[in-house]
């Protein structure tokens, strides 16, 4: 391995509080080779954005506002009133009206701020509108959680119609990508970075049986993830993916069909022996939009009782 003499390196200093560290600044010494040869040309290289690592607040989303698709049940709900207790505007998104006005006017009952507005994640036009929506209210769109899915695997690929991939990529991969484009333009419109973070799954980073169609478009979804936050870092753009395991929703009793042993069984694959709760999924997705996870970008954040580790 190579190494630097002093000459080579330069300092950077910075003054924040950091607290965690208990130190009140911190010096990072940087090597930079001088030989035009290397790989990386360091001499083209441009500083990341930075953000000020600040004393948590009590509402770490305070005066952010916040897009949430799939917003009317299961994880997106969770997440539309968790995001709203932590102090941001909440735009609640998803096909039913009905159910996005439901979850808005609870999260006003209970002291937030929330509007709503029917979107169908597969269609250009309602995405448009959810952002054109979400601008005329707050004026600014600083995150998004990109979480309306579907699971409609039945079998393996032969026992499958191919309908069920159809509607699969429409959902979980077009309406991603559909939901990303207008968001991005919108932050890069303010020049002001931004969060998003996209749900995929535990499928996302591994196979399950019976389950191709779920597998392939969870795996989409977080190849781009990755794609965008390489593509929109130097912009202070952050992406992010969370990759959940059984929690405890609508689409697992889908799985589990209600029947006990069956998520008993699924339960005992689980290191922590339960099903997770929507609200623990929300807490995660809440700390990736807010600025506590000021140098988190690209990752997929599992969280699912610790089976990606066993």
């Amino acid at each position: 391995m190579d190494t630097c003499n002093s000459a080579e390196y330069t300092a950077y200093t910075t003054s924040r509080d950091l607290q965690y560290a208990g130190k009140s600044s911190i010096t990072i010494a940087v090597c930079q080779p001088g030989n035009s040869d290397s790989v990386l040309d360091w001499n083209q290289m441009t500083p990341n954005p930075t953000t000020s690592i600040e004393r948590p607040t009590p509402e770490p989303l305070n005066g952010k506002t916040i897009v949430v698709t799939g917003a009317s049940s299961g994880i997106g709900r969770a997440a539309a009133e968790v995001v709203a207790k932590h102090g941001a505007n909440v735009v609640v998104a998803a096909r039913r009206a009905d159910l996005c006005a439901e979850v808005a006017e609870d999260i006003r009952k209970d002291g937030g701020e929330a509007t709503w507005v029917q979107t169908d994640v597969t269609e250009h036009s309602d995405v448009v509108r959810m952002v054109r929506h979400t601008l005329d209210t707050y004026g600014k769109i600083d995150g998004a959680f990109n979480n309306a899915g579907v699971l409609l695997d039945t079998g393996r690929i032969h026992e499958m119609d191919a309908d069920v991939l159809r509607r699969s990529w429409e959902v979980n991969v077009h309406g991603v990508w559909l939901c990303m484009k207008a968001e991005l333009e919108a932050m890069i419109r303010q020049a002001d970075g931004g969060s998003i973070v996209n749900d995929s799954s535990r499928n996302g980073l591994r196979a399950d049986i019976k389950r191709p169609a779920y597998t392939a478009t969870k795996h989409a979804v977080s190849g781009l993830t990755k794609a965008a936050a390489l593509d929109y870092a130097r912009m202070n753009i952050r992406v992010n993916g969370i990759c959940p395991g059984p929690i405890d929703t609508d689409m697992m009793l889908a799985v589990d069909r209600g029947d006990t042993e069956v998520r008993r069984r699924i339960e005992s694959a689980v290191p922590l022996a339960r099903y997770g709760q929507p609200e623990e999924v929300a807490e995660l997705v809440a700390w990736l939009l807010s600025d506590r996870s000021s140098y988190v970008t690209g990752q997929m954040v599992g969280i699912d009782g610790g089976l990606l580790a066993s």
